[in-house]
């Protein structure tokens, strides 16, 4: 199935990360994109994350576009392991989505690789920045996004609870 990321475009999105990390262009995109989500109002999917960062405790600020699937959101690393599922992990999942100049405190659970077929399947019919980086079709079948499942942290967004937000404030 072609998009407009198939071919010699995906390439070229794919090569800004060829690394794992992004190149320059990317980390200056990245910046310009993070800021964008998090001061205008472009809808629910797009977000900037803000997480601590694992060393050096500072905020660290992502761009992404989540998925939802059966009334819940999520947010799909599109990279696999890269940065900021390492320090969502290591936050215990303590961060705020940013959109529209609004912060809403969160907490990130990781979906067990069983469960993340349906939701990258969505993730790549949702966010076409993602799709050159998934190796499935988006009208592919949910059991070919199995096959790639545990390669690709997912994480459901959840409020963060009163008592959780009272913890993380010490």
């Amino acid at each position: 199935m072609l998009n407009a990321y198939s071919g010699r475009r995906a390439a070229q999105l794919r090569a800004m990360y060829r690394t794992g990390r992004g190149n320059r262009v990317a980390r200056e995109l990245a910046r310009l994109w993070a800021w964008v989500f998090a001061h205008t109002p472009l809808g629910r999917r797009w977000v900037t994350l803000e997480v601590a960062g694992r060393r050096s405790g500072a905020p660290r600020r992502f761009p992404l576009g989540m998925a939802d699937l059966d009334g819940r959101w999520y947010l799909v690393s599109m990279l696999g392991e890269c940065a900021w599922v390492h320090n969502v992990r290591a936050a215990g999942g303590r961060a705020a989505l940013l959109r529209g100049g609004q912060r809403r405190a969160v907490r990130l659970v990781e979906v067990d690789p069983g469960r993340r077929a349906p939701i990258l399947a969505r993730y790549v019919q949702t966010v076409p920045g993602g799709r050159p980086h998934i190796p499935v079709d988006p009208g592919s079948p949910v059991g070919e996004f199995a096959a790639v499942a545990d390669r690709y942290p997912v994480f459901e967004v959840r409020d963060q609870s009163p008592s959780s937000a009272a913890s993380a404030a010490r």
